[in-house]
């Protein structure tokens, strides 16, 4: 696909983390809710995310957080961008845009999903992500059915989540998706472990859609 974008989230190893920016993908997700399994504070500093090459963007991953803790992890960590994965209110998503963060506004689909449900976050966010609905909030390692894509008729671009790996992106239903996503947004697929990411797999994705494009 043309001009895609690739992030890769759920990083919290240090050296994960710069063997992943060498390979520079065009965002990085660091989750900072306790419930993850890869939850990145305990592991990072301002420092290493600081040291990331330019032309990734930091992008900090939260649920159901307090948007005074969410605007003091961005000042101190120097985020690019919030992605809010859990049961944000569009109110808050105002307040955190009054704030001047650019958003990325989650949605757990399911074949009972109605795209519907985005119309009153669009004024408040940069892009909009779709992740699978499962027992977690996000990185349940699942596809949900693209077909329903299809009922997407904002304006704004989106993210494509949940179980994304090597196979399903490289199929026909994946090349033929309609709207085109602006990016993919890659996690378990592409793990070793929770939050220490498969390098080689990394490199063998991003080279494909560079040379591919």
């Amino acid at each position: 696909m043309k001009d895609l974008k690739i992030k890769v989230c759920g990083m919290r190893d240090p050296e994960n983390i710069r063997q992943v920016a060498a390979l520079q993908p065009d965002y990085m997700g660091f989750i900072f809710y306790e419930g993850s399994k890869r939850y990145c504070e305990a592991c990072i500093t301002p420092q290493l995310l600081a040291e990331l090459p330019e032309g990734i963007q930091k992008v900090g991953v939260f649920v159901n957080e307090a948007t005074e803790v969410i605007q003091e992890i961005v000042q101190k960590y120097g985020l690019d961008l919030v992605q809010l994965h859990g049961r944000e209110t569009p109110g808050q998503c105002r307040e955190l845009q009054e704030a001047g963060i650019r958003l990325i506004k989650a949605f757990s689909v399911d074949d009972r999903f109605v795209f519907e449900n985005t119309l009153l976050y669009e004024r408040y966010c940069d892009y909009l992500l779709f992740d699978t609905r499962g027992n977690n909030y996000g990185g349940n390692g699942t596809v949900f059915d693209w077909e329903m894509l299809k009922g997407y008729f904002s304006p704004l671009p989106y993210f494509l989540s949940g179980g994304l790996n090597l196979e399903n992106l490289q199929s026909k239903e994946f090349e033929e998706l309609r709207p085109k996503p602006f990016a993919i947004d890659v996690n378990s697929g592409f793990e070793l472990k929770p939050g220490l990411k498969d390098v080689g797999k990394l490199k063998e994705l991003i080279t494909k859609f560079r040379v591919s494009n």
